[in-house]
């Protein structure tokens, strides 16, 4: 059951190209953007890593206002392959030692999905935030779900990632994160 489980030590999270140009045209955005904050927060108070990236920003401009606020600068990197699993992107998961990705970002069949079959390539087993990813249209969105799941990945939802990683009710953390959640 290993797969299907996360735990704090083991697990990072890639946010993959929430910028404000992009998301401007995203099916859904209000509500990944919403679901990839929570996942932030998660990150911050359980103590994992975040790493974010930006395809070509002076295109697409910066990632929204929403979630850079809460972004270190240090582990964001910026791109121009659609696949977010770049030499820097490998080299600071490499420095960090997690082998649980939870992705979150947009698209889910362009960039989501071709940085999903590269970490599973690679070894790393992947947690697909499926109310966090999101593209232009339904189908396109249904087709890179479908895509990443046949390839090996989990594919989970915001609340199942973030109560399986507290693992217990009653805590600080635990308070802190259902009331983002209500």
């Amino acid at each position: 059951m290993d797969k299907y489980t996360l735990n704090r030590d083991e697990t990072l999270l890639l946010v993959v190209d929430i910028q404000d140009r992009l998301a401007r045209v995203m099916n859904d955005k209000d509500q990944v953007i919403h679901h990839s904050r929570i996942l932030i927060h998660a990150a911050a108070e359980m103590d994992f890593p975040v790493l974010v990236t930006e395809q070509y920003p002076k295109g697409l401009g910066r990632t929204v206002p929403e979630l850079l606020d809460w972004v270190d600068e240090d582990r964001l990197f910026t791109k121009n392959s659609f696949t977010a699993y770049t030499d820097q992107v490998k080299e600071a998961l490499g420095r960090l030692g997690r082998k649980k990705i939870l992705i979150a970002g947009m698209e889910t069949h362009v960039c989501v999905f071709q940085t999903a079959r590269d970490l599973l390539g690679d070894g790393y087993q992947v947690f697909l935030v499926g109310d966090a990813v999101t593209a232009r249209t339904r189908i396109n969105h249904m087709n890179g779900l479908d895509l990443i799941r046949s390839m090996g990945a989990v594919i989970t939802n915001t609340e199942t990632a973030v109560f399986d990683l507290l693992k217990v009710a009653g805590t600080p953390e635990f308070k802190v994160m259902s009331a983002l959640i209500k």
